[in-house]
């Protein structure tokens, strides 16, 4: 019998992989009827590993968001995510997303040796996923940017483009060129995403005060009415799961 909502799942990754991988994630719309929902920037790219009852098992690369977005899951719609940190882009996928900012691209449908019958079980399909990638880490990483994205992450994306040039020995004209070749967007603007994803938790608990650096709650609101469509009230009500990173939040 069909659950009267779509079903998400959400698992982190292994230690060992945590500086190119946020977390898997699952959405599974079993309800029988098509459901709206909303795609919201959460500062990470995706790996998306898709299958619904009228179209073939498809796997494609997610861009960075930047933007809000409604969209309908068909029935019968099954979806595995890897979300990327961006140190992935270079590393993991060698090559730049810039051209995939609120854009897609469609992959091989045996892309690394994934295959449709890997979304039988997430919890399998994880295990198969952390060693893929930890496979594909290259032994020579630049420390620079190693250790930018520690910084960037550690912090919420709170530090100014000063403090990370400083701490890097990296200058600021350099990072941003790098931000701009990969990724498409300036390192301010990224740090904006990553304080809004943050963000999603607290507003789910209810909390609709800011915690990181907004000058004041209506400097937040309108952030967040920007990137979502709606004010931090009416996101952490989340009628009927529409907003989909905020649904695929455990807060047990």
């Amino acid at each position: 019998m069909p659950s009267d909502e779509i079903q998400y799942k959400k698992n982190l990754s292994d230690e060992s992989i945590t500086d190119f991988v946020e977390c898997f994630w699952m959405v599974d719309n079993s309800t029988g009827v098509e459901k709206e929902v909303v795609v919201m920037p959460d500062a990470n790219f995706d790996l998306v590993f898709s299958k619904d009852k009228d179209e073939p098992f498809q796997i494609y690369l997610l861009g960075l968001g930047t933007l809000y977005d409604k969209r309908n899951i068909e029935a019968n719609t099954k979806m595995f995510f890897i979300s990327f940190k961006l140190l992935a882009a270079e590393y993991i996928f060698q090559q730049s997303i810039a051209h995939l900012l609120n854009e897609f691209q469609l992959l091989p449908n045996n892309y690394l040796g994934f295959v449709e019958s890997d979304l039988d079980d997430f919890d399998s399909f994880c295990l198969k996923a952390n060693h893929i990638i930890k496979e594909l880490i290259p032994k020579t990483i630049d420390s620079r940017k190693q250790k930018l994205f520690e910084l960037i992450y550690t912090s919420n994306g709170e530090m100014s483009i000063k403090e990370f040039s400083e701490k890097t020995f990296w200058e600021s004209r350099q990072i941003n060129r790098y931000f701009t070749k990969y990724f498409g967007i300036s390192l301010k603007v990224y740090c904006g995403f990553l304080r809004f994803r943050v963000s999603f938790d607290q507003i789910k608990k209810g909390e609709l005060y800011p915690e990181l650096n907004f000058s004041d709650q209506a400097h937040f609101s309108r952030e967040v009415k920007k990137l979502s469509g709606v004010n931090p009230r009416e996101l952490s009500r989340n009628e009927n799961d529409r907003f989909i990173q905020v649904s695929a939040i455990d807060n047990k």
